[in-house]
């Protein structure tokens, strides 16, 4: 290895040797003391008879030049002043005759006066000069940079950025500077689409287009400018907005679009419209078709220009089913059903296979529907964790003992959710007046009955997180500050696919009451707001309480289902028991489950608790669980109950728990 690295070193150092020969050989005086401060006349003749650039290789095409000037619409002396400032970048030896022209070596590019000059334009017409100025089209498009601000306007240099110069001599790499800001969108060539792209062919230079959920306008615009020309050009728009120079960006975004002879697409155009609005209204006027996306409408003072509205539909399930198998491929097509009735872009989904699919390599094994499940819960926007606790469900329908009415109750809102979008998208069975498609299920019943676990269960099933909603990020005692943490709630959750869980919802979605005073009056008007809002929620929604009395009537005309959990009878209980001590929790051979469920009225909650307990107590003690460890784990569950202890409920096991 060392024998070949001093080879390949001195191979180079043979390079450098010959250069600087060469270069000798060239220089009428190379032992000039006063090198580099001025160039002889002798050295002039010696640059002007050199060879120019292309006499060994090939030429820059001449048709991207000619392209670029007819999609900027420059004028003959723009085109030959933007080849002043490019000769330097194609060939080394125009430096030196550009500092002996501009009679100052240090200044190895064309000024002002001198491209006007060299270029066959005036330096004292207005008209001329013009061309060189803020607002025209070489310096509007930033394909000719004016430097030296603070210098007289005929001596300011001119340079050609990089990515111009890229560009002219055959290189399509996007700009490095829009690498931050630019996205991948996957084209979603959906019935849309096509409207759109004739629209574009007939004319259309800016479209908007609205939806309620992100990703399907991105992907649908996408398409529609991908027809005769390559893949627009897409933005992010939040990163953008976040930047130091977003003006500059979308300058350089502009640029981007007219050499690469692309379209732009954009969005969410409401998160550049508030931050900066000069920004946009620059983005509205550039020379290429551009397409905003985003979910407000269109505000006639983000511009002049007056836009093509169109809203995007949301996708039914059908075209997600379709979407997902799209993405699948034949081979995976199978595993995709589970995982349509997720509300995801075609972005989304796109990912949320590359993710199922790492999945699944991980564990060594065919793509599942478990995989793409999972592939899609990682598409959830973290948001929503600052506002609610992020519960992985691990709980499925075989860990729920409840009635079976109660099971059949909770097996239908499940159902509800999955096909929801079937039923009112595709089969039109959505209600009018701006409702939402939301899901939402009131649980009732006496703590520990199995309301929350319920909820994680439904999620479980249909491959969702669930959320459970922390009342002390809610409740605000200042007026209005309730309703604005619940909007930011209801917001971020509209756009993640998760069970939203309101636990002790009695103190949110309370009863309207008499107005006596100011208090009264804005805890009505903050229930009434959530009445408001619940009916335009998109998602799954579940509120649980203990007081069912306590919930606002209006609430409940508005819920899709309510489900009682009442206390579980003997055999449940028994069921219970049975399923906390199973294995592989160890057992001594004296259990009486049997008694322990005829015994004792206990919740579900309650016989967990217990049931730990008592593995506490086995673990310190004789390591199996046995009739004494649950005895007194029971009493300890009746105290905290504040229950007394009566002999004739423990009979013949009260001494074993003393």
């Amino acid at each position: 290895m060392t024998t070949s690295l001093l080879a390949q070193a001195a191979r180079i150092e043979a390079r450098v040797r010959g250069v600087v020969a060469e270069r000798r050989a060239d220089d009428p005086a190379p032992d000039d003391p006063f090198r580099g401060l001025y160039l002889s006349e002798e050295a002039v003749d010696r640059v002007l008879d050199r060879a120019g650039p292309g006499a060994d290789r090939a030429a820059p095409d001449p048709g991207r030049l000619q392209a670029l000037a007819a999609a900027a619409t420059l004028s003959p002396l723009d085109v030959d002043l933007l080849l002043v400032a490019f000769l330097p970048d194609l060939d080394s030896r125009l430096e030196k005759l550009y500092g002996y022209l501009n009679d100052d070596v240090t200044r190895r590019r064309a000024s002002v006066g001198l491209a006007l000059e060299i270029a066959g334009g005036s330096t004292v017409l207005a008209a001329d000069r013009r061309r060189l100025l803020p607002g025209a089209p070489l310096v509007e498009r930033v394909l000719l940079v004016v430097d030296d601000a603070d210098r007289p306007f005929l001596t300011r240099s001119l340079q050609v950025p990089d990515r111009v110069a890229w560009h002219l001599l055959g290189d399509d790499t996007v700009d490095p500077a829009l690498l931050d800001v630019s996205a991948e969108v996957p084209a979603y060539d959906g019935p849309l689409a096509g409207t759109l792209r004739g629209a574009l062919a007939r004319g259309a230079r800016l479209v908007h287009l609205r939806e309620q959920r992100g990703g399907v306008a991105a992907a649908l615009a996408v398409a529609a400018l991908s027809g005769p020309r390559p893949a627009p050009l897409c933005l992010d728009l939040v990163r953008l907005a976040a930047h130091p120079d977003p003006d500059g960006l979308v300058a350089l975004a502009e640029r981007e679009s007219l050499l690469r002879g692309v379209g732009i697409v954009a969005g969410p155009v409401e998160a550049l419209a508030d931050v900066r609005p000069t920004a946009l209204r620059q983005l509205t006027r550039a020379p290429a078709p551009v397409a905003l996306w985003g979910a407000s409408t269109w505000d006639p003072l983000w511009s002049d220009a007056v836009p093509l509205l169109v809203d995007v539909p949301d996708l039914g399930f059908e075209d997600r089913a379709a979407l997902w198998a799209e993405r699948l491929g034949p081979a995976e097509e199978a595993t995709g059903a589970p995982a349509a009735h997720f509300v995801l872009g075609p972005g989304q989904v796109q990912r949320a296979v590359l993710a199922a699919r790492s999945a699944a390599l991980l564990h060594g094994r065919r793509l599942s529907g478990d995989d793409l499940r999972l592939g899609a819960r990682a598409q959830n926007a973290a948001g929503l964790e600052r506002l609610a606790r992020r519960v992985e469900p691990a709980v499925g329908w075989g860990d729920l003992v409840l009635p079976v009415a109660v099971q059949r109750q909770l097996r239908e809102v499940t159902a509800r959710a999955r096909h929801r979008d079937r039923v009112l998208s595709d089969w039109r069975m959505r209600r009018g007046g701006g409702r939402g498609r939301g899901v939402t299920a009131l649980f009732a019943g006496d703590s520990g009955t199995g309301k929350t676990m319920s909820a994680e269960v439904i999620a479980g099933d249909l491959g969702l997180d669930l959320y459970a909603v922390n009342l002390a990020t809610v409740v605000d005692k200042y007026v209005g500050e309730t309703e604005k943490n619940l909007e930011r709630i209801f917001t971020e959750a509209g756009g993640v696919n998760a069970v939203l869980l309101f636990d002790e919802a009695d103190a949110i979605f309370g009863k309207r009451s008499e107005v006596r005073d100011a208090h009264d009056r804005y805890a009505n008007i903050e229930s009434a707001y959530l009445l408001q809002r619940m009916e335009t929620f998109d998602g799954l929604a579940v509120l649980a309480t203990n007081l069912r009395a306590n919930i606002d009537d209006a609430f409940t005309r508005r819920l899709d289902a309510v489900v009682d959990f009442v206390a579980p009878t003997a055999p449940l209980r028994q069921a219970l028991w049975e399923q906390c001590l199973s294995p592989p929790l160890p057992r001594a051979d004296d259990l009486d489950l049997a008694f322990l469920a005829e015994a004792f009225e206990l919740s579900g909650g309650n016989i967990r608790s217990a049931a730990t307990t008592a593995a506490y107590l086995a673990a310190s003690g004789s390591g199996r669980v046995g009739m004494d460890h649950l005895v007194t784990a029971v009493q300890q569950e009746y105290r905290k109950l504040g229950r007394l202890v009566h002999e004739r409920e423990f009979g013949r096991w009260l001494t074993a728990g003393a």
